[in-house]
């Protein structure tokens, strides 16, 4: 082995974006490479990611891909040519960044996805705020059949689902139909592979359509009071509250809802 990786094309992004009326799709434009999430991918993954962070005209994110394999997690070949432990430490701290980067991010990420999303790129799908299926996708962590459990895959699977059923996938590696990933959570939605793109827009549009400000606020408590003793998400949760009060968008709700008009949201 040597500490070589190999070379991606440059001639096209591996991710391109698409904008729309106040949500953005971002898509993996790998196929060839069945999407992998090389160096490269991640790099170019987290760098669009922060440039929505600081975007207010931007109230939600749909995250796709182009051709018939979501995601295939890490790429393998890249991986294979690293033989120095603090390079592969340093792949794999970059793929954490970037899945804390999702949760971290204001604005909710949508994950729709067609065909296979495997290891990393099953936790990509875990890591999203939500998830819309194609019927015929699936899901695996099959990192086993290869000598390398998904242990970062793990970390955001036994966040979503059960732990028998997130064990079950680590330790098999068999794949899970889609319709089998919602009932254990792992996606919010499964539509026939023809509606897969409008029903995800369909979302992002009704989540974009609502307060900026609201949303930002809502998706940040969420996964705050998650790792909290109950006793204190109340308490974190009630100041929330109290503070979204204060705000411009949720007087003009209440204002909206008791004269029965629609609101005027200045996302703030």
């Amino acid at each position: 082995m040597t500490s070589e990786t190999p070379k991606e094309s440059t001639d096209t992004p591996l991710v391109t974006r698409q904008d729309h009326d106040g949500y953005v799709t971002l898509i993996l434009s790998n196929p060839a490479r069945r999407n992998a999430l090389s160096s490269a991918m991640m790099s170019a993954l987290h760098d669009a990611f922060d440039e929505i962070a600081s975007s207010p005209d931007i109230r939600c994110v749909i995250l796709a891909a182009d051709g018939p394999v979501f995601c295939a997690g890490h790429d393998l070949k890249e991986m294979g040519c690293i033989s120095d432990c603090e390079q592969h430490a340093r792949l794999f701290a970059q793929c954490s960044q970037l899945m804390m980067r999702i949760v971290t991010l204001p604005q909710p990420v949508i994950a729709r996805v067609r065909g296979m999303a495997t290891a990393a790129g099953c936790q990509l799908v875990a890591s999203c705020d939500l998830a819309v299926a194609a019927a015929t996708a699936k899901f695996a962590t099959p990192g086993v059949n290869i000598g390398l459990f998904c242990s970062t895959p793990m970390v955001a699977l036994s966040r979503n689902i059960a732990r028998k059923h997130a064990m079950r996938m680590l330790l098999t590696g068999d794949p899970v139909p889609a319709q089998m990933a919602f009932s254990m959570g792992l996606v919010s939605d499964v539509v026939d592979d023809a509606d897969l793109e409008p029903a995800t827009d369909a979302l992002a549009a009704g989540i974009a359509a609502r307060s900026g400000m609201t949303v930002r606020l809502g998706k940040q408590a969420f996964y705050k009071q998650l790792e909290m003793p109950l006793s204190d998400a109340y308490d974190y949760a009630s100041g929330v509250m109290t503070t979204n009060m204060q705000k411009h968008d949720a007087r003009e709700g209440i204002g909206a809802f008791v004269e029965k008009r629609h609101p005027e949201w200045r996302h703030e």
